[in-house]
């Protein structure tokens, strides 16, 4: 048999394991997409809500103990005399006043208004992460207009900025980490907050205090701003450097602690900064520390700062997919950093963090957006699905979705061009932090 060849089946005799296809427009029904395979009674019932008799299914895809089973009888079929008498006298007797049945449409209007309530939500949650980001650029921005002129404006600017996203994700409930939809300006200003929101997420994973979390924000908002005292294009490590230029280049630390003294910044802030190319193997710089003679908020920052250089290098030739740059980083650079440090970066970001083109299991793509790290496998993600305007696309969490699991993480460039124009990788990977969804879930909000 064809892997296209349709049966139709009777609703009733619905059962898990069948792979079917709804012939429903996509906002007449809750589901990511309008051909699945049933895992749950669930989603049984909810086929069954639509008003359909009967539904197609498609025998080579379905599992082989579905099609094996018998479908049960929708009808006694030797009903007793007892039965058929009762039967009979009920047939005569008028029903009670009830409730009236829900029609087919109004089922629709209600999954369509579902569905409208659902995109607004994850628009506004975009919207909201997206502005937080740009504020944060833009005092970023102040920071270095000020830190030469102004050191102590620089400094109280930036423990501002650091104490609100500090009290943010200390506060009451999870946080998980959103991809943003868009590069939002140049380099130079979304290195830093980046690595700052990464760092402080990672912080409350290793559950650091409330003070030595802002310590690590503030370390990680500044750790590059002695770079301004370098030539423009030395301020970016490049593979083709002479030893001079590596010279040149590893200066940037020792800049940096130079302003951060400046901005009269606390010591532990100095001694993060002064460390954050530090790896525990001894094989960083400046210092070549090794081991526990490297601070933690200096193992956290040299970690996020290394990833986030592997996703967004200054040349974007070079760049590696969120996927790929975790995987290098455990697979080949595991020595070098601290290993509870980098055991709770992996279970953070997940298996494929946000910003990772995959191949789902039932030959899909999508494009991760956001992860929990109690389940790194089962991320959120934006589906390719040609029957819905890219617009209009629903974030599916693949802890409900188990028939959409994924198969292996891709490049970009490996999408068919269809794929490429809808889920839109983004150049640059950009991160903020957004109140996590599902909190009833193995009592952790996700």
């Amino acid at each position: 048999m064809q892997d296209n060849q349709s049966m139709w089946i009777d609703v009733a005799q619905l059962r898990r394991g069948l792979y079917v296809q709804l012939d429903l427009g996509w906002m007449d029904h809750p589901f990511p997409k309008g051909s699945f395979r049933i895992v749950s009674d669930e989603q049984i019932s909810t086929i069954r809500s639509l008003g359909l008799s009967q539904v197609r299914y498609f025998p080579a895809q379905s599992d082989a103990a579905a099609l094996a089973e018998e479908p049960a009888p929708a009808y006694d079929e030797t009903p007793s005399a007892a039965t058929l008498i009762a039967e009979a006298v009920a047939e005569f007797q008028p029903a009670p006043p009830g409730p009236a049945a829900p029609s087919p449409a109004d089922d629709a209007a209600f999954f369509k208004a579902q569905r409208r309530e659902k995109l607004n939500a994850q628009q506004r949650s975009l919207q909201i992460c997206e502005r937080r980001f740009s504020e944060a650029m833009r005092q970023f921005r102040r920071v270095t207009e000020q830190v030469s002129s102004k050191p102590a404006a620089a400094r109280e600017q930036s423990q501002a900025l650091v104490n609100g996203c500090v009290n943010d994700i200390l506060g009451d409930g999870e946080s998980a980490i959103r991809l943003l939809s868009e590069t939002m300006g140049d380099r130079s200003a979304e290195h830093p907050v980046n690595v700052m929101v990464i760092s402080l997420l990672l912080g409350k994973a290793l559950g650091l205090p409330s003070a030595e979390m802002g310590a690590l924000g503030v370390a990680a908002l500044v750790h590059d701003l002695g770079k301004s005292q370098l030539p423009e294009r030395m301020r970016y490590s490049d593979p083709g450097f002479s030893d001079n230029e590596v010279k040149c280049y590893r200066e940037h630390v020792e800049h940096s602690v130079v302003v951060a003294q400046r901005m009269e910044l606390a010591p532990e802030v100095l001694t993060a900064v002064a460390q954050h190319h530090e790896m525990v193997d001894g094989s960083g710089f400046p210092a070549q520390l090794k081991g526990d003679r490297i601070s933690p908020a200096g193992k956290i920052l040299a970690l996020v700062n290394h990833y986030d250089n592997l996703c967004n290098p200054a040349r974007l030739v070079n760049a590696l997919t969120p996927h790929e740059a975790l995987s290098l980083i455990f697979a080949q650079m595991k020595p070098r950093f601290d290993s509870l440090t980098l055991g709770a970066f992996i279970r953070m970001m997940g298996v494929y963090p946000p910003g990772s083109v995959v191949q789902l299991a039932n030959d899909g793509f999508a494009i991760v957006v956001s992860v929990n790290s109690a389940r790194p496998l089962k991320p959120r993600v934006i589906v390719h699905d040609v029957s819905v305007p890219r617009e209009e696309a629903l974030i599916v969490d693949l802890e409900d979705a188990p028939e959409l699991g994924i198969r292996r993480s891709m490049k970009p460039s490996q999408l068919p061009r269809a794929a490429l124009d809808y889920l839109s990788p983004r150049p640059r990977v950009c991160y903020y932090y957004e109140r996590a969804i599902g909190s009833d879930r193995s009592g952790q909000h996700t």
